[in-house]
């Protein structure tokens, strides 16, 4: 109980830093931490409430997106966000319009 929320995130870092964990940064959103690692997955974020959810690669095999040829990169990971509504914030849409207006 008398951790400081510091010393969490230093741990949390140094997780990350250990391949333990890793760190998400959706713009505009505070950073968050998650234990999905050693795969090439992505993360959809609810414009509405922030939800964030993991999404599996979608196309191909990681990291799922081609740099054009000649760009003198090996690619080894790809960071890809959606962004969207989450299915509660869209029902709680729904349920606020006046009827009639759906």
């Amino acid at each position: 109980p008398g951790t400081s929320k510091q010393s969490v995130y230093n741990a949390l870092g140094d997780f990350a830093d250990a391949g333990l964990a890793r760190r998400i940064e959706p713009a505009g959103h505070a950073g968050t931490f998650e234990l999905r690692v050693g795969d090439n997955h992505h993360h959809v974020v609810c414009t509405g409430c922030g939800r964030i959810d993991d999404v599996d690669c979608v196309v191909g095999e990681a990291p799922c997106l081609h740099v054009p040829e000649g760009s003198g990169f090996t690619i080894q990971t790809a960071e890809v966000t959606f962004w969207g509504v989450c299915p509660d914030c869209r029902a709680t849409t729904e349920a606020e319009k006046p009827r009639g207006s759906r």
